[in-house]
């Protein structure tokens, strides 16, 4: 992965000249919650330069201790009726600040989120992933990513879709359009402005192309540091809804949508050190750092799955056959595989598999990393590739169910000592929130099933 310099979309003395000429009245203050969503405030340009700069600004924190509908749960440490349901702070990142030209006269900053007293909240997920570089800064190093998120295009807007209760929608496309020209063509209205106004917001993009399912596509940005491509990503997930939206459509990120191929996320990852150097790479192959960084994703995939596959859908994506992996195993560019190791020389990288569109990438970043660097602190060797086809390898494979990754990721010393007892607890009672709510839930399933006929 060669460097390409990024800078700054929007500087503060811009946004202080657009703000006195009226051309910006909006400042967006937003940070990832649990479930990859943009939360925040939308404060008056006015407002944010007077006085959110210095002091930021106070959000409640239980936006890290709900469910996906924002009802208030039980088993947070950091937030209950018992500690009265306080505030956070959001600190603007004045890095991350950024035009948004899907939405008239605004502008976008990403916070940090930070108790009162300063210190940080360590279970936000962009604390969880600066964690873990700053492990990687103790060795040196520093981690590179490249998102690729696949999303499903309905020509029903969100409100008709939610009440057909999501039956019956409409795609985008009614065949496979996987790299067609003429099925892009089809929604190149939409894609283009995503592509143009995701440029706009400060985001490299390279391409756009058809993929598999009906109205499967995919948007594709340039690599960057990795926490700026988890900024960047969350941005970008966000501002696609807001332009499909605006366009009488729909789109939908979640792993498993229908019974056809699922949405993914493959995560690219190598590491640089601070002159810029790829470390993971020796020639035209790995280096001993590159295999044992690759040698410990393969060790922790199964404890950190979790962290990868959020959600009970999530697991539904991993079909045999499906191009999304069922098994741990490595090869080189070989698509069956959790783990593919692409590239050539400096370009050399790691790329997983097994995220659908529905991951947070911080976390999942953070578990690469944590489990990169477990690998070279504990020199774990990765074997030999696997050259044949993983599926019916016989090989070990990720978990199956949202409890199975649970079971693991809370019986795992690597999580502990990776991410600490608090973001350990913090995200185990997250995914029993989910599987409780789906226990309690009566499906279609079970009704077609047994209305009538048990």
């Amino acid at each position: 992965m060669r460097a390409h310099g990024s800078l700054p979309p929007l500087s503060l003395d811009q946004l202080r000249i657009e703000a006195a000429s009226g051309e910006v009245d909006t400042v967006l203050v937003a940070f990832t919650d649990m479930e990859g969503r943009l939360q925040g405030k939308r404060l008056s340009a006015r407002y944010f330069l007077e006085e959110t700069l210095e002091h930021g600004t106070e959000g409640c924190n239980y936006l890290l201790a709900v469910d996906v509908d924002m009802n208030t749960v039980d088993g947070y440490a950091m937030s209950s009726w018992e500690t009265g349901y306080g505030d956070f702070v959001m600190a603007p990142d004045l890095s991350t600040l950024r035009r948004t030209p899907w939405a008239e006269g605004a502008v976008m900053v990403t916070a940090d989120l930070t108790w009162h007293d300063g210190g940080p909240v360590a279970a936000s997920p962009r604390q969880v992933l600066d964690h873990q570089r700053q492990r990687l800064a103790e060795h040196g190093w520093q981690a590179y990513a490249g998102t690729e998120l696949e999303f499903v295009v309905y020509r029903d807007t969100y409100e008709q879709a939610w009440n057909s209760a999501y039956r019956d929608l409409t795609p985008a496309n009614q065949y496979n359009v996987d790299y067609s020209v003429l099925g892009g063509a089809r929604v190149e209205p939409l894609l283009r402005r995503v592509r143009n106004e995701m440029t706009g917001a400060g985001l490299y993009v390279e391409s756009a192309k058809g993929e598999c399912n009906l109205g499967q596509h995919e948007i594709v940005f340039r690599y960057d540091e990795v926490q700026r491509t988890c900024d960047q990503h969350s941005v970008y997930k966000n501002g696609a809804k807001e332009i499909a939206a605006q366009e009488g459509m729909s789109l939908t990120f979640m792993a498993k949508p229908n019974d056809r191929e699922g949405n993914s996320c493959h995560i690219h990852l190598s590491l640089r050190d601070d002159d810029g150097t790829p470390v993971m790479a020796e020639g035209q192959g790995l280096s001993e750092t590159g295999r044992h960084f690759l040698g410990g994703q393969l060790a922790a995939l199964r404890e950190l799955t979790l962290l990868l596959a959020p959600n009970i859908n999530s697991y539904k994506r991993f079909v045999p056959g499906s191009f999304a992996p069922t098994t741990v195993a490595w090869g080189h560019d070989n698509r069956t595989c959790a783990l593919r190791v692409v590239g050539h020389g400096p370009s050399l990288r790691v790329e997983n598999r097994v995220p659908g569109g529905d991951v947070n990438p911080y976390l999942a970043s953070a578990a690469m990393v944590a489990a990169g660097l477990h690998g070279v602190e504990h020199g774990i060797e990765p074997g030999e590739p696997l050259t044949g086809n993983a599926y019916t390898s016989g090989l070990p494979t990720v978990p199956t169910t949202l409890r199975e990754a649970l079971e693991l990721w809370e019986g795992s010393a690597l999580a502990r000592e990776a991410f600490g007892e608090e973001v350990v607890a913090h995200y185990a009672n997250r995914a029993r929130v989910e599987l409780a709510a789906f226990d309690a839930a009566v499906t279609d399933w079970e009704m077609f099933r047994g209305f009538e006929r048990m």
